[in-house]
């Protein structure tokens, strides 16, 4: 399959030599066949098309897996956490200096934000999408209920990349077809243009795609949940609401409410454990990623991704070198040498502090003491760990295998970086077993893209924008009386409550920033008062909007420009609600323009968006 899926791009790189790649498009024109290959005898049947999507399910896991995934950077541009990575220059905590189309175009390592990647990776998804939508009628079905399925996760597939890209960097190229030469004029299209568009196409999806397919596969859940965000984003409510119930009132999905599974502890941690997420008596999952230990790497396009999801590496604080005793000496060891009678990191695993929570995430949210995501076993505190270094049993000393303390009996300071390696965290979403390092890391495990405690969220969203508060808190009450905490009143509903209750279930899962442009967007668009008193307009966007003052009210970090240890400052700016355009892409495009976004270098260059696709 690796084989077939690398071939594709002789087939269908019109952006990797238009738009993404940098300049050497003679190499696309010129490939040397490395065997019998072609469209024709590729994309001959419902086999050969479906080969092609392999693509765009294979690289979804990226966002998630490996060494500071993408995610990461989603989340640092909100209000749920920020980089934690403090013995360096180069991570993204200086937003104002580092976020820039330069660094989104060269840097997409580990020690850095992923904007490039996410620009870069939406459009190759939607490349390997037009393959299909493009030769759809080149290939013989059984039946035209297996064709329009196909054509439909096709559409799906495309969609989902166009909707996290049009809330990323708001006005992008709209490329609706493959390509088979280069294109080097391409020009930003309005995001309504493109939002409408997507949203015929899942219509039309929904229809056709069928929920009774195998795991990791697109379902018609899936295309209703995506399509509810669509209908959202262009302001159509009550869209939403019937887009929503299509999932919720379908018959197929169901929050789990009791224990399930091989575990059976509680509801909550139960829906996160790895061997529970793909089970069919689990009937949450929406979308999702399949990735089992054994099963090898994947091709990325680039290179071969191993070692899991390393969750536990990126979420958990750096615990297991920096924090002393109150005597004064090393407490904390994370597993590496030799004479550990408790080896801690196979508990709670190796973290280094890279996606570091804020106090909101960490206590403002959580206000219910019989909460189970909050509750103890299923949240970790720093104070639930031990000091478990060996010296200290030689040594004899009272504090071995006591509880971790912050402050010794002056009230001095017993952590040297209280930014990485002293805070809170999920236990349940983030404990994945790891076979494969020691210490552990964070295993191979499938994980939630969609899931329908969201789509309630959504629904709830869509009544709070009709101001049918009643509807909107019976859904959040869906959601909050599973995990154990006590309904909310209707009086209580506003925008600051569901994303309150976003965050307490969605960590780690949604793309935080994505759907706080989103509703940015609509606070824009109809001018609805938010929490905060305050009215936007899309007039002055990037200066004036809803995620920067959500952000700022509600993250320490930014608001009190904080410095880590190597003295780097927390900042942020209203602009940042949409992201830089890479500099490559648009330098590359040299008969188009691809307009930049305000506050960035290159804006000024700009031309009005398209108000209509043109192909």
């Amino acid at each position: 399959m690796k084989n077939n899926l690398k071939r594709l791009t002789y087939s269908s790189a019109i952006l990797a030599a238009g738009m993404l790649a940098l300049p050497s498009c003679k190499k696309w024109l010129e490939p040397k066949p490395l065997s019998f290959f072609s469209p024709s005898n590729a994309y001959k049947d419902a086999d050969g098309m479906r080969a092609a999507l392999v693509a765009c399910a294979r690289n979804a896991r990226l966002e998630y897996y490996g060494d500071n995934p993408p995610i990461l950077t989603e989340m640092l541009f909100s209000e749920v956490s920020v980089e934690g990575t403090t013995d360096k220059s180069g991570p993204a905590q200086d937003l104002n200096l580092v976020i820039t189309p330069d660094n989104a175009a060269q840097f997409n390592d580990a020690d850095h934000s992923k904007i490039g990647w996410y620009w870069n990776e939406g459009y190759r998804g939607i490349k390997y999408a037009n393959t299909v939508i493009t030769r759809i009628d080149d290939a013989t079905y059984q039946s035209e209920e297996e064709r329009n399925a196909i054509l439909g996760s096709a559409y799906f597939q495309r969609a989902r990349r166009y909707y996290r890209l049009v809330h990323q960097f708001g006005d992008v190229p709209a490329v609706m077809k493959e390509y088979d030469q280069p294109k080097l004029d391409f020009y930003s299209t309005k995001r309504q243009v493109i939002l409408q568009k997507i949203k015929e196409d899942l219509e039309f999806a929904e229809q056709w795609v069928p929920d009774n397919v195998n795991k990791g596969e697109v379902t018609k859940g899936a295309v209703s949940h995506l399509l509810t965000k669509v209908n959202l984003a262009l302001g159509l409510f009550d869209d939403a609401i019937t887009s929503a119930n299509n999932v919720i009132n379908g018959g197929t999905y169901a929050l789990m409410r009791e224990p399930f599974g091989a575990t059976k502890k509680n509801v909550i941690w139960d829906l996160h454990r790895p061997e529970n997420k793909a089970l069919a008596e689990n009937k949450e999952g929406l979308l999702m990623i399949i990735d089992r230990f054994g099963d090898g790497g994947f091709y990325t396009g680039t290179t071969t991704l191993t070692g899991g999801i390393r969750i536990m590496r990126q979420a958990m604080p750096l615990w297991g070198t920096n924090i002393n005793t109150p005597s004064g000496k090393k407490g904390t060891n994370d597993g590496s040498g030799s004479n550990i009678e408790l080896v801690q990191s196979d508990l709670v695993g190796r973290g280094i502090g890279r996606c570091r929570p804020t106090p909101y995430s960490q206590f403002d949210i959580w206000t219910d003491s019989t909460d189970l995501r909050h509750a103890k076993g299923n949240w970790m505190k720093m104070e639930d760990l031990v000091y478990n270094e060996p010296q200290l049993k030689a040594d004899n000393d009272p504090y071995y295998l006591k509880p971790l303390q912050l402050y010794n009996s002056q009230g001095g300071l017993l952590c040297k970086d209280t930014i990485r390696c002293w805070f809170e965290w999920p236990q349940y979403k983030l404990f994945v077993p790891d076979e494969e390092n020691n210490p552990m890391q964070g295993g191979h495990t499938d994980w939630y893209i969609f899931r329908l405690a969201e789509t309630y969220l959504l629904r709830a969203e869509a009544y709070f924008w009709k101001g049918d508060l009643n509807s909107a808190a019976a859904d959040i009450n869906e959601v909050r009386t599973r995990a154990g905490a006590p309904p909310i009143t209707p009086a209580q509903v506003d925008m600051g409550m569901i994303l309150d209750e976003r965050a307490r279930e969605l960590f780690f899962e949604e793309p935080r920033k994505t759907e706080l442009t989103r509703i940015s967007y609509i606070f824009a668009m109809t001018g609805k008062p938010a929490e905060n008193g305050k009215t936007y307009s899309l007039a002055g966007f990037s200066d004036d909007n809803y995620f920067y003052d959500r952000i700022i009210s509600k993250n320490v970090f930014y608001r009190d420009g904080i410095r880590t240890i190597h003295g780097d400052q927390y900042t942020i700016s209203p602009y940042h609600v949409l992201w830089p355009v890479p500099t490559d892409a648009i330098q590359a495009n040299a008969n188009g323009i691809v307009n930049q976004n305000k506050g960035y270098t290159g804006y000024e260059r700009n031309v009005p968006p398209l108000e209509q696709l043109t192909e």
